[in-house]
């Protein structure tokens, strides 16, 4: 018999999403269950917070030692999967439209991303962040 939380861990693993809202785990266990699941695995360097309900696959810093988000295209690809699995049609800013579509060669000091108006949850990760 799996606990509950072995059981979501083994899906964290398995995924090839970096990015887990809690909807991902509502039939291995209720609510609370997965929220107390979720912050022991943020507790044990397992996750990252990114916002309320929003967590990514983390790792730990092999010069640091400080726990970072495993996803291989940093921070900026975390929070676009988390608004792509929220389901918030972005635009990017200027600068950062014309680097990703080859207009330009000037890489953008940060990733600027737009929202709806309407949309005002603060998500972060490390130094990239929304809302905040």
């Amino acid at each position: 018999m799996m606990t509950i939380k072995a059981k979501m861990q083994m899906r964290i693993k398995r995924s090839k999403h970096y990015v887990f809202i809690r909807d991902d785990f509502k039939d291995i266990a209720d609510y609370d269950q997965i929220g107390r699941v979720l912050r022991n695995l943020v507790q044990e360097g397992e996750l990252l917070k990114v916002g309320y309900g929003i967590y990514t696959k983390a790792r730990k810093n092999q010069i640091t030692g400080k726990v970072m988000p495993a996803c291989p295209e940093g921070a900026d690809a975390v929070i676009l999967e988390a608004l792509n699995r929220l389901n918030i049609k972005i635009t990017l800013g200027e600068a950062t439209a014309k680097y990703l579509s080859g207009e330009s060669t000037q890489i953008p000091a940060f990733t600027q991303i737009k929202t709806p108006r309407r949309f005002t949850r603060q998500l972060s990760v490390g130094r990239s962040q929304i809302n905040v």
